[in-house]
């Protein structure tokens, strides 16, 4: 009878139970691995066959006999050095060198190192979650992801440095270390840089107000201006700003930087991530796909995604932005498979006016010829403008307000704003499946962005005047919604949308 070790297999944010099936029989000496593996569990038979010899076992070529290892189900693609241990352990049970005690109840995850040594996995944190919610009692891990294991709370995390530490536990000769479970601190108030507070910043009070309602209403936001006039430091203060997670949102943020390999404290994550690709980012590198690894938008899950130079990346970058921006995942299908991660992000994009910078400037002229000026505004098209809920021109501010000794509102009070915004629309879309304002549909929009006929006659002038589309007049409700939020107002009123309006991409816009 073979012997029978059950895995796990990770499919993005997903993970699948898997049957490893070990049968060494009689026969012409072969190593095989069958159950659609990919290249790297093919290379475990010569990971497996060191670390048993330098772990004083017998290799599998020590028999005149025929090892087949089956992964099932056939059908789902088997990647990484998870599989290591837990094939070597059916191994070692199938060739009669160790006692058949392994329980049904405990799952076993960890690369082999050739002397023996189990090194660590990505998507520790994954596994010992999936195992807690399906009937596992412990999870036995490497060292380095004991931490992370040990988060999920519902289960008993045991931390092993070897293999032979592992065959001595279920031979019950030797106890395996149990890990203390992880705190959850991620209500806690995080902590920022005072180069990253709003108090730094002076003037530009209509841009910070701006990212005020883009963070309490999820909204996108462009930010144009020339070079000088604070885009960036307005963009590395959104996240001071951002409410405080949640623990469903910190598990979310944990999840995908034990995916990437980017996990590197013993607690859930207390703050929100702040990704800042260059322009120069290719299309895998932005929305994922290298080795089916979440990208840039997902490591921004819950958090701001800042593309500075955004007409600066390449003309297909940015379209393929458009599904994430409107649904909040992202979908990649590559040669080793589909996969679909969260990316649920705050974006902030920031660009100058032209690419000298300076079109529109008061002081200095613009030395952009009129083909390079249409040719750099047609890197950003329509479709993508409209995903943008808040456009908002900046300007350089004078001398007298950059030398002000007086300090500018601090994140604090923004922060609190923001949250009490937020916590309106939790309880708004308390049994819908979205959190703020910019996720809602026509239907919501339509339930929950009501306005009056005086409201109604000017939004109408104003759509007629600009040559708005009907994305754009769906927009200026939602952004009409949180700013009614952030004043506490359960009805939008006129100035709302007036306000709202002013935000909205016009013609003469990138």
């Amino acid at each position: 009878m073979p012997a029978i070790i059950p895995s796990v297999a990770r499919i993005g944010m997903t993970i699948e139970p898997v049957t490893i099936e070990v049968d060494v029989v009689p026969g012409l000496h072969s190593f095989r691995i069958v159950g659609l593996p990919d290249k790297s569990v093919d290379e475990a038979k010569e990971r497996i066959s060191s670390a048993l010899k330098n772990s004083g076992f017998k290799p599998p070529r020590s028999f005149a006999k025929r090892v087949t290892v089956n992964l099932a189900p056939a059908d789902i693609k088997k990647e990484g050095g998870v599989y290591d241990t837990p094939m070597a352990l059916g191994f070692l049970i199938d060739s009669r060198q160790m006692q058949p005690r392994i329980s049904e109840n405990t799952l076993v995850v960890g690369e082999l190192g050739l002397n023996g040594d189990v090194r660590p996995v990505r998507g520790t944190l994954l596994y010992a979650l999936w195992a807690a919610s399906n009937g596992f009692s412990s999870i036995i891990v490497p060292p380095e992801n004991a931490n992370e294991a040990s988060l999920a709370h519902t289960i008993t995390v045991l931390k092993a440095r070897n293999l032979s530490d592992i065959v001595a536990f279920f031979e019950q000769r030797k106890d395996l270390e149990k890990v203390p479970q992880a705190q959850y601190t991620a209500q806690q108030r995080a902590q920022h840089s005072l180069d990253d507070d709003f108090a730094i910043i002076q003037g530009q009070d209509h841009a910070k107000q701006a990212i005020e309602i883009a963070a309490a209403g999820g909204h996108h936001i462009l930010l144009q201006g020339p070079p000088g006039a604070g885009k960036t430091l307005l963009a590395k203060a959104t996240r001071t700003i951002l409410p405080r997670l949640s623990h469903e949102e910190a598990i979310e943020i944990t999840k995908i930087q034990s995916i990437t390999g980017a996990l590197s404290h013993d607690s859930l994550t207390q703050t929100r991530p702040f990704r800042a690709p260059h322009h120069t980012a290719s299309e895998s590198a932005l929305l994922g796909g290298r080795g089916l690894l979440p990208g840039e938008i997902s490591r921004a899950h819950r958090g701001v995604l800042f593309l500075d130079e955004f007409p600066e990346f390449h003309r297909n970058v940015l379209e393929a932005l458009r599904q994430p921006l409107e649904q909040g995942s992202i979908s990649i299908s590559r040669a080793q498979g589909n996969v679909t991660y969260p990316a649920r992000f705050l974006m902030v994009a920031s660009a100058n006016p032209c690419p000298c910078g300076y079109f529109g400037d008061p002081e200095k002229q613009c030395s952009c010829t009129s083909t390079a000026l249409v040719k750099y505004r047609r890197k950003l098209s329509g479709p993508l403008a409209d995903r943008i809920d808040i456009h908002i021109r900046m300007e350089r501010q004078p001398f007298r307000t950059l030398a002000k000794q007086e300090v500018s509102e601090s994140s604090t009070p923004i922060q609190e704003r923001v949250q009490k915004a937020r916590n309106i629309q939790l309880v708004r879309f308390q049994k819908e499946p979205i959190y703020t304002n910019a996720e809602m549909g026509v239907a919501l929009i339509k339930k929950h962005c009501s306005i009056d006929a005086s409201t109604e006659q000017f939004l109408e002038k104003i759509m007629k005047q600009y040559h708005l589309s009907g994305r754009a007049y769906h927009t200026i409700l939602k952004v009409s919604r949180t700013i009614a939020d952030l004043s506490g107002n359960a009805t939008i009123q006129l100035n709302d949308v007036a306000l709202a309006t002013q935000y909205a991409q016009r013609e003469y816009d990138m």
